[in-house]
């Protein structure tokens, strides 16, 4: 008999056998592998094009109401009447008209105080709805008060001088100080007067002087128009007279030399007659030499009110003011009047949450005994005439520190002369950014809207 031994053909056939088979199985599944990677990878392409689509389209929706608000500046509901609530959902088109998605706005109005507006846009693509994107952008009108200094005329800031904020005259400035932000004004060139040491009146560059630094000094640049105030004092007037019914917070002739308005800390006003005053000879920066009624001697009786909800005072007479702001409000004082810095002029917190405005049709004046270190917080306006302290020979103090701005038509000054012999030997002027956009209630305010900040929300 032969041995047993196993056919050596048939033994490799079947182990080809086995390796084609199990071959074809590990090739199939790594086909099958990279063609399910290579599916998966596409939907995730197609899914992060299509949310990447979501945010352009969201995007969009800011951009249009943006367009909107341009066109129609008080509209806060997409021109649907006051009784539809938001969203307002959009078409978004391709660029064949084609509907491809939408974009849904939610539109927050301005707060009382303030000019922002907030729109929050929500856009998806149709072929992929579940995934949405959301954009919020802030937009707001500038006030006047985003300057820290604002003149309608020429001006001088001396060697111990400085301003910090933006800084705009409408004429000439000689500019001897030191400025942390951009000084402007509205002419490329003009004739120096004597007041600003020119002799014999030469020709002088829209912005010239010994301070700086002077790579921030820009001229020509557009004027800024003061009639608008002419508006906004109406605008206070009439909203005080509704508030009070032709009482508080409107005040009529006091018959006495005017009012006095103390600021308590706790958030009231308390308003008296101001019975008599000290008068004092001096020199206004027109160069008219006067005596006038301007610290305040004698008061009469007290009566206390609260900030008014409008936050509109009106005056129709002389107003003394001083004290400690919590809250926000402004004061007019009507035609012919002037409105009097009676001392220190505080805000219970530099947060945006105490804003006091200050418009006067005549002049904001820093009277003769004021104190050595005065500070004054507060956004000012002197429509036709000066923000100024008159001058007064030998009457010198130290230091003056405004926390706001000063908006003045005629000349500015707090201090006479380099070296300074009537006023405040040292001056300087802060800009508070809470005005930019929450400026004092009724004061003049840009055209259009600016983007103040844009960010995606989850």
């Amino acid at each position: 008999m032969f041995p047993l031994f196993p056919n050596k053909l048939t033994a490799k056939g079947s182990m080809l056998l086995f390796v084609m088979v199990f071959g074809a199985i590990a090739f199939t599944t790594v086909v099958l592998t990279v063609a399910g990677y290579a599916v998966t990878e596409m939907q995730a392409s197609r899914s992060k094009q299509n949310r990447e689509g979501a945010m352009e389209v969201a995007d969009a929706g800011i951009s249009y109401y943006r367009w909107h608000l341009a066109h129609n500046s008080t509209d806060y509901r997409d021109g649907n009447p006051t009784s539809t609530p938001s969203p307002y959902v959009h078409d978004y088109k391709d660029k064949d008209g084609n509907v491809i998605g939408h974009f849904a706005l939610t539109i927050t109005p301005p707060p009382i105080g303030s000019t922002v507006v907030t729109i929050q846009s929500q856009g998806w693509l149709d072929v992929q709805p579940n995934s949405k994107r959301t954009i919020k952008a802030r937009v707001g009108f500038p006030s006047l008060a985003d300057y820290s200094f604002l003149t309608n005329g020429a001006i001088w800031i001396g060697s111990t001088e400085s301003t910090h904020g933006k800084f705009h005259s409408n004429g000439g400035v000689r500019y001897d100080g030191t400025n942390d932000a951009q000084v402007m004004s509205a002419v490329a060139t003009y004739t120096c007067p004597t007041w600003q040491g020119c002799s014999g009146n030469p020709t002088k560059p829209g912005i010239w002087g010994a301070g700086g630094p002077a790579n921030l000094w820009v001229f020509p640049v557009p004027a800024k128009d003061f009639a608008a105030v002419t508006a906004k004092l109406a605008e206070i007037k009439a909203g005080a007279l509704a508030d009070g019914g032709g009482n508080w917070p409107y005040l009529s002739s006091s018959g006495q030399k005017g009012w006095r308005l103390q600021f308590m800390n706790n958030g009231t006003v308390a308003v008296s007659k101001v019975l008599t005053c000290n008068n004092y000879s001096g020199q206004d920066t027109n160069g008219k030499n006067s005596t006038w009624c301007i610290d305040a001697a004698s008061y009469g009786a007290v009566t206390t009110y609260n900030i008014p909800t409008s936050s509109y005072i009106y005056v129709d007479d002389m107003v003394w003011v001083d004290g400690v702001v919590n809250g926000k409000a402004t004061i007019g004082a009507g035609t012919g009047k002037s409105i009097i810095i009676n001392g220190n002029l505080t805000y219970l917190a530099k947060d945006g949450t105490s804003v006091l405005g200050l418009i006067a049709e005549q002049n904001v004046l820093v009277p003769h005994n004021s104190p050595n270190n005065l500070e004054i917080d507060a956004a000012m306006i002197a429509q036709n005439g000066a923000v100024e302290r008159y001058y007064y020979a030998g009457n010198t103090k130290n230091s003056i520190l405004v926390y706001g701005a000063i908006i003045t038509n005629q000349t500015w000054t707090w201090s006479w002369n380099d070296p300074v012999n009537s006023g405040y030997v040292n001056t300087n002027s802060t800009y508070d950014a809470n005005l930019t956009y929450g400026p004092p209630p009724g004061f003049p305010v840009g055209s259009s809207y600016n983007l103040i900040s844009w960010e995606e929300v989850h």
